[in-house]
């Protein structure tokens, strides 16, 4: 998330970035402090952001980098008139109060004139201490030491946008830390057009308005799509009359970002030819708690007929898995813009998974490949694609293998065989769980 939105607002990681992979405290270059605020406005995997001030592998070395700081940089926080306070904050160790204030003391080389306030200080300042991951095996000092000035933080987003709270709901409905997440993967930003083809309830499109996006969708479910049928909410029997995806953005305040959401086969695209989308972002079903639907016809295997409160009649057959993912590769290819990116949730049985079971297209290149532990044995993984390569005509039925175009379908039995374990597994383990 973070690689994501740097690259959107023009920020890199510093150089020395190397040293700190596994450690919570990240050092990035960013062109000002504008940017940095705008960051954090978006991020939910940051906590804060600051403006570093000196570093180093021991506290002697953090001294000399904090002295060689230009002081031109540090007076305007330091005035006579202004207020402040330190504060400190240690990952996987707890130090005493009498050790804080031991290490407070030892910065008073720094030229603060202005007074201390512990409850409303103009400007705040931190020691930050990385002891290490493993809490079985803390050291007695910390491997990096950091002081700077707290810029901004935030962890309000996701509060103010939960679930619990949504005026329309389903099943499935993503968690708002996580739809804001995959808006950022796709690098959202104001007027662009996002779209979602499993848009259910449209929590993704929730995250993408925010950011100033128009959204529309699809969907195969007539019900959800028109907010009929049984309510998901507990204690509640049947969804009220103002119970669809409008009333959800207009609770937000970004009805205006709304553009519509269509009862639609994702497996057949509807929308005319030409690059339409800026994002493609999206949690395909996965057959355990939403079927994998798409629209048959009498002459195919029947496997449901079914009939909403309006009278409204389809006939759905079997969308296997793996083709799910690969109509969303080949729809992305085709109407995403140049540059744009699609990004979607992957089921994953982890004892037989191997990077070679990723969809993958001659016209997208992959990004990132995060995983979500569900279970010792399941996860999912968020899957971030860029589009690289122009869109033509023989790539309408092509992945990229091995580097090889293959036929799209039927040519790769281990995806197919794979693919079709996945979701029995899944749904065996959510079942043990439940007993």
């Amino acid at each position: 998330e973070i690689t994501s939105l740097l690259s959107l607002c023009g920020g890199q990681f510093s150089g020395e970035q190397e040293i700190h992979v596994n450690s919570p405290f990240w050092i990035l270059n960013i062109p000002s402090e504008d940017m940095a605020r705008g960051l954090m406005k978006r991020t939910v995997c940051a906590k804060s952001v600051f403006e570093l001030w000196g570093h180093g592998m021991s506290a002697e070395k953090l001294y000399a980098s904090l002295k060689s700081y230009p002081m031109d940089k540090m007076v305007p926080y330091l005035q006579p008139d202004s207020t402040y306070k330190i504060h400190i904050h240690t990952f996987n160790k707890t130090l005493t109060q009498a050790q804080k204030i031991k290490k407070i003391d030892a910065l008073e080389f720094l030229p603060f004139r202005g007074k201390v306030n512990l409850k409303n200080p103009e400007h705040i300042f931190w020691i930050l201490e990385d002891y290490g991951m493993d809490p079985n095996n803390v050291p007695e000092e910390p491997f990096h030491l950091y002081f700077g000035r707290w810029v901004h933080g935030q962890r309000e987003l996701i509060e103010s946008y939960s679930v619990k709270k949504r005026h329309f709901i389903g099943n499935t409905s993503m968690d708002a830390c996580l739809s804001f997440i995959m808006a950022n993967h796709g690098r959202v930003k104001p007027n662009d057009v996002v779209y979602d083809p499993f848009v259910g309830t449209g929590g993704l499109l929730i995250s993408s308005a925010h950011f100033g996006a128009y959204v529309c969708g699809t969907d195969i479910d007539y019900n959800t799509i028109h907010g009929l049928g049984k309510a998901s909410r507990k204690n509640q029997k049947w969804r009220g009359p103002d119970e669809n995806i409008r009333a959800n953005l207009r609770q937000y305040g970004l009805e205006q970002y709304y553009l519509d959401a269509l009862v639609s086969d994702s497996s057949r695209p509807i929308w005319r030819k030409g690059m339409l989308f800026d994002a493609i972002i999206t949690d395909p079903p996965y057959g355990i708690r939403e079927a994998t639907r798409r629209m048959g016809s009498q002459k195919d295997t029947v496997k449901s007929a079914e009939r909403s409160t309006e009278n409204h009649i389809f006939v759905s057959s079997s969308y296997h898995l793996s083709d799910i993912f690969f109509d969303l590769l080949k729809f992305a290819a085709e109407y995403l813009v140049m540059g744009g990116r699609l990004v979607y949730w992957l089921p994953i049985y982890r004892p037989e998974y191997t990077e070679e079971i990723i969809p993958r297209h001659p016209c997208l290149k992959l990004i990132s490949n995060c995983e979500q532990m569900l279970s010792s044995h399941t996860s999912r993984r968020l899957i971030t694609m860029e589009k690289v390569k122009e869109f033509k005509d023989q790539d309408q039925d092509s992945y990229l293998s091995d580097g090889q175009y293959l036929p799209y379908r039927g040519h790769n039995s281990f995806r197919e065989k794979y693919f079709s374990g996945v979701t029995k597994r899944i749904a065996k383990e959510e079942k043990d769980n439940q007993k």
